[in-house]
């Protein structure tokens, strides 16, 4: 396992609010991530969750600190650059889902490899492929409006797979589903960290997410309590 694909240096969050106040979000925050790890961040609400799988994913800047994914740092990046970075080699799944309503499951599914202009062949086989791993291919030609929240989720993540991305991020992605649905969603992205390799990052505080773990990180207020490796 490589031990250094992802580093996370001494970073800092401070949000300013306006009115000279200021929210810390992450407090000199150091952690090291290798290569196909199943993660999962855990701590109460406003311990900085969120704030850290977006920094990790170029979604925010750190205010300290550097990010450095597979030898390449991220802190400080051009928007291009960073959206090339998204596109390229980061899954990300919401706890909204954020599916493209107009777009079938298939259409979502192929948005990223399209977006990397990859043939159309290739673009359907992998859909094929993966919508097959997931047990989804009924869903294929619906548009999320027609499906449940469990089975929009499950889309969410086939997209989020489908270009075999080098880590996926997903932020509370049970919150919506019930136990059952998140338990089936959990034990199919641990298939999927098997299977194919990608380095899976998840924050929540849900017990069943937590039990998954092989490698379990604990926040509290922006700083690291507890880093428990397998």
């Amino acid at each position: 396992m490589d031990n250094d694909f992802l580093l996370i240096e001494k970073v800092s969050k401070i949000f300013e609010t306006g009115q000279d106040v200021r929210v810390v979000g992450l407090v000199e925050l150091s952690l090291s991530i290798g290569r196909g790890e199943f993660v999962v961040v855990s701590g109460p609400s406003g311990s900085g969750k969120t704030t850290l799988l977006n920094i990790v994913g170029g979604l925010d800047d750190a205010t300290k600190g550097r990010v450095v994914l597979d030898g390449l740092e991220i802190t400080g990046l051009r928007e291009r650059k960073l959206a090339a970075l998204r596109r390229d080699h980061i899954g990300f799944i919401f706890q909204a889902y954020n599916l493209i309503p107009v777009l079938t499951a298939r259409e979502n599914i192929s948005y990223v490899m399209q977006l990397q202009n990859r043939a159309k062949g290739e673009i359907e086989e992998r859909v094929e492929e993966i919508a097959s791993k997931l047990g989804i291919q009924e869903l294929l030609d619906k548009l999320p409006n027609q499906m449940s929240g469990g089975q929009q989720q499950r889309v969410a993540v086939a997209r989020a797979v489908a270009s075999k991305p080098q880590l996926i991020l997903a932020d509370e992605p049970t919150a919506n589903l019930d136990s059952k649905t998140a338990s089936s969603l959990m034990d199919m992205m641990q298939k999927l960290n098997e299977e194919e390799g990608i380095t899976i990052i998840f924050s929540s505080h849900d017990p069943l997410v937590i039990s998954k773990a092989k490698h379990s990180i604990v926040l509290r207020d922006g700083v690291v309590v507890e880093n428990v490796f397998p």
